[in-house]
C-alpha cells in the first residue's frame, strides 16, 4: 500500500490501460485542464501510463512515460487530484516512473508549480519553452518561405516522414509518428526540389488547434508548414516554441499569436543534444518532450 503525508492509504501505483480513459479525463478536468480526450487515448494506447487509485473513486494521480530508445524517454501528464495535492503523491509517482525508466535520460516540460519537485528529484533545465496562442493572422509577403512548398501528407509519405523525424529527433519515435494521420486534424509535408524535407501536424485540444510537431530543414520551411496548416483549421492555434531561437517567436507575434504560458524543458540523467535540434521547431505535445 501507498501512504501519503496525512497517513491516508492508497493502493499501489499501477499501470494504466485504455479502460482508464474516463478517469484520466476526469483527472485533467479536476486540475482545470481541458479534458484532452484524444490525447489521453493516444497516450494510454501508445505509452506507459501509471496511476494510483483514489480511495473515494477515480484516480488520485497519474503520470506518463514515453520511451524512444533504451537510453531516452520523456515524462508527461503528471497530475494529482486537487483534493490529494501536497501530500507526496506526485513525488511517489515520479520516483516510480524514474525507476521504470532505468538508466534512460528522461525529459519533461516543467511548469513553475512542478519545477521544485523535479529539481528535488535531480532534473535540471536545458532550455525554455513558451506557448504562443491566438487567432493566426495571415500576412501577405515572403515571410512564410518562397522556395518551400507544402501539400497534404499521404500514406505514401510515411517512410520519408519517419526518416526526416528520426534524423531530426535523434531517436526513433516512429510508434507515435505513425499514429499522427489518425490522431491529427490535418497533416502536411514540405518539399524542395529533392523531396520531403519536413512535416507538421495540427491536432485538436478543445477549441484550440495545436500545431505540432513541426519538423523542417529551416525556419522558412517551418513557417510555410505552420501558415498552411493554420489556414486549414478553425479557431485559435497554439505553437510551443523555444523563445530563445530566432526563427519563429517574433514571426508568431507578427501573425497574432501571444505567449500565454512558459515552461522549462528539464532533463534527468546524462542529457546531451541528439539528432539535429535545429530542425525541431515544436514538439508533438508538451506531454511528449
Amino acid at each position: 500500500m501507498l501512504s501519503d503525508r496525512n497517513g491516508v492509504l492508497f493502493p499501489p501505483i499501477r499501470r494504466l490501460a485504455p479502460e482508464d480513459h474516463k478517469h484520466c479525463v476526469a483527472l485533467s478536468v479536476d486540475r482545470g485542464w481541458s479534458p484532452e480526450e484524444a490525447k489521453w487515448s493516444l497516450l494510454l494506447e501508445e505509452t506507459e501510463a501509471f496511476g494510483v487509485d483514489a480511495p473515494d473513486g477515480g484516480l488520485a494521480g497519474a503520470v506518463v512515460l514515453a520511451r524512444y530508445q533504451p537510453d531516452l524517454a520523456s515524462v508527461g501528464m503528471m497530475l494529482v487530484a486537487g483534493r490529494y495535492g501536497r501530500r507526496g503523491l506526485g513525488q511517489a509517482l515520479m520516483m516510480h516512473l524514474l525507476t521504470e525508466a532505468g538508466n534512460a535520460t528522461v525529459t519533461l516540460f516543467a511548469t513553475d508549480a512542478g519545477k521544485p519537485l523535479y529539481t528535488k528529484l535531480g532534473f535540471r533545465g536545458v532550455r525554455r519553452s513558451a506557448a504562443f496562442t491566438g487567432g493566426f493572422r495571415q500576412v501577405a509577403g515572403p515571410a512564410a518561405g518562397a522556395r518551400e512548398t507544402t501539400r497534404p501528407a499521404t500514406d505514401a509519405d510515411m517512410a520519408a516522414i519517419l526518416d526526416v523525424d528520426k534524423a531530426a529527433f535523434g531517436a526513433d519515435r516512429g510508434y507515435l509518428v505513425r499514429r499522427l494521420p489518425a490522431f491529427a486534424e490535418r497533416m502536411r509535408v514540405v518539399e524542395d526540389g529533392q523531396g520531403i524535407t519536413g512535416y507538421a501536424a495540427a491536432w485538436r485540444n478543445g477549441p484550440v488547434a495545436v500545431i505540432g510537431p513541426v519538423v523542417a530543414a529551416n525556419g522558412a520551411g517551418a513557417r510555410r508548414l505552420i501558415t498552411d496548416l493554420a489556414a486549414e483549421v478553425p479557431g485559435p492555434v497554439r505553437l510551443d516554441l523555444d523563445p530563445d531561437r530566432p526563427e519563429l517567436p517574433e514571426w508568431a507575434l507578427h501573425h497574432g499569436l501571444e505567449p500565454v504560458s512558459r515552461t522549462v524543458v528539464m532533463a534527468h540523467g546524462d542529457w546531451q543534444p541528439r539528432g539535429d535540434p535545429g530542425r525541431l521547431f515544436t514538439p508533438i505535445s508538451v506531454a511528449l518532450a
